[in-house]
């Protein structure tokens, strides 16, 4: 079988060349969006998983992937990239925060009396919604077109100025991934207690649903965008 990863191979170079890779790595709680710089072997000495096992698993799923039904964001050109970003992403969040807003708020009201944490995730689920709310607006009207601009004409004044956004939003998607993080912790997994409703049973399912677009959202720009910029 033909090798195309190796220890040493970074999991957002992994992601980027194999996208249903996330799904080995959520499974082995492995960080891929803001932890996509580390190599695989780092990654899986932090998570504690054998690396022989998580290279098969990763060369069993290449094997079975049909390459056409992949695609290969390395390759596409940056407005090609953002479209997509756009379309699937964007949309997807400036639907979603605002329609599990009143389910979030109501699941605390009803049961946060004797399931405490749920208060501490209504506060985190705010907090992610207003900084995603801002920095899709950020994307969308400062730094995307002046990606799009830097395309067409890659002068050193739009470069630098790019630099500076692609640090900023860095940061950014480094504090939405804690705070997803943080409920998941907080879930234990996003596990339902006993005799769980059926809206909050809606509230976690659409929670992790979340995260994990958010996961693949943030993959494609800290590993695939902003390397190719910043090269």
């Amino acid at each position: 079988m033909k090798t195309i990863f190796t220890e040493n191979t970074t999991v957002g170079e992994i992601v980027a060349m194999l996208p249903k890779a996330s799904d080995v790595f959520k499974k082995n709680k492995i960080d891929f969006c803001c932890g996509g710089d580390r190599s695989l072997k780092e990654a899986a000495d932090k998570r504690g998983v054998a690396i022989e096992e998580l290279m098969s698993q990763l060369q069993d799923l290449y094997a079975a992937t049909d390459e056409k039904t992949e695609k290969n964001w390395l390759t596409a050109t940056y407005s090609e990239l953002i479209d997509h970003i756009i379309n699937k992403h964007h949309r997807y969040l400036l639907e979603e925060l605002p329609n599990l807003s009143p389910y979030v708020t109501k699941v605390m009201r009803v049961h946060g009396g004797n399931h405490p944490h749920l208060i501490k995730i209504h506060k985190l689920f705010n907090e992610l919604k207003t900084e995603l709310e801002q920095h899709l607006w950020k994307e969308e009207s400062e730094v995307f077109p002046l990606i799009s601009q830097f395309e067409k004409q890659p002068t050193s004044e739009n470069e630098q100025k790019m630099k500076k956004m692609i640090a900023d939003l860095t940061n950014e998607h480094d504090k939405t991934g804690d705070i997803i993080k943080e409920i998941r912790r907080i879930t234990n997994d996003y596990t339902l207690p006993n005799g769980a409703c059926r809206t909050y049973q809606l509230v976690y399912n659409r929670l992790e649903a979340l995260e994990s677009d958010l996961f693949e959202h943030i993959h494609l720009e800290n590993n695939v965008l902003f390397p190719r910029i910043l090269q």
